[in-house]
């Protein structure tokens, strides 16, 4: 069972794969989010110049009782391991997308979780752009005709030298288009279906680099999505919803809001602090937020996709 959380003192947290996204955002939004304290780092390759830093979950756990909470950072081919361990050690668990491999196992980790009293968050960061709330609340008083999503990043520029990302269970493109497809969860109610899926994937890699999706609703309109990760210049995160009340631009992956041409003040990007006080909360109710549509999109899309073999990518 979970031990007991003083709600008193702050929250031992333990970043687990201290990589480019745990420095960029999670360790930043840690230190801002009341009733948490970054403890300890576990990485087996980096160390953090203030903090104990070890090489496993192992010998952290061993070494420093005080860390009640993980935040999973490393790729996502490590996940699985990952989670067991933190939940066989009572630990509350902070998932980075994507949260696993297989989205039924994400769902029996929520119920192991739940049954042991100890809170699994699937942190999906784009449903926290400023936006998409906003965006949720227009759609819910309309109905929706169409959406297409347009999400084209440069690898090169956002995951530079990250090899991990091209192997089989690397998710390649899909690693950030996931997130439009988090974002898609959260807007349309009810399943989705994944009718048709094109993939190019280079010849040296096995994950792909480009992506074409046509879905459907459960109510019946189209749904497309275009995932690049060859675009330089201007990046492209976007989803264009027509309805029938107008036009709806979510750009800047969630961040920004234009109704028919007309942009809508939403506030500042604040996903990953919103994320964790989320979590915080989520411990203090005893409860689980553990949701693996997106990531079933995902597999959907492989299990059927038209795979198209393209010139090698070198970064």
């Amino acid at each position: 069972m979970a031990a007991q959380q003083d709600f008193g003192q702050d929250l031992g947290i333990a970043i687990v794969g201290y990589g480019k996204i745990a420095r960029d955002k999670h360790e930043g939004a840690i230190a801002v989010t009341p009733g948490l304290r970054l403890a300890a780092v576990v990485d087996p390759a980096a160390c953090h110049a203030m903090l104990p830093s070890y090489r496993t979950m192992a010998e952290m756990l061993a070494s420093q009782p005080d860390v009640g909470a993980v935040a999973l950072c490393q790729p996502p081919r490590y996940r699985a391991q990952s989670v067991v361990a933190a939940l066989d050690a009572a630990l509350h668990v902070f998932c980075e997308k994507p949260p696993g491999l297989d989205p039924a196992e994400v769902d029996r980790w929520g119920d192991v979780s739940a049954a042991n009293g100890l809170t699994l968050f699937t942190a999906w960061h784009s449903r926290e752009g400023a936006a998409v709330e906003s965006a949720h609340s227009w759609l819910a008083r309309t109905r929706a005709r169409k959406i297409a999503i347009t999400w084209k990043e440069d690898v090169r520029r956002w995951h530079p030298g990250q090899a991990w990302i091209w192997a089989e269970d690397g998710f390649g493109v899909f690693d950030p288009g996931i997130n439009a497809l988090s974002i898609l969860t959260a807007l349309v109610p009810g399943p989705i279906m994944v009718r048709e899926a094109k993939l190019q994937r280079p010849e040296n890699c096995a994950a792909p680099i480009a992506a074409l999706l046509a879905m459907e609703s459960a109510t019946g309109f189209a749904i497309s999505a275009d995932f690049d990760f060859r675009q330089t210049g201007p990046q492209s995160w976007d989803i264009a919803i027509e309805a029938d009340a107008g036009r709806l631009l979510l750009s800047n992956g969630g961040n920004t809001l234009a109704i028919d041409g007309a942009e809508q003040d939403c506030g500042a990007e604040r996903e990953y602090a919103r994320l964790y006080a989320r979590f915080v909360d989520l411990i203090e109710q005893g409860a689980c937020d553990v949701d693996a549509r997106p990531l079933k999109l995902v597999c959907d899309a492989t299990a059927i996709a038209q795979v198209t073999v393209v010139e090698p990518f070198y970064d």
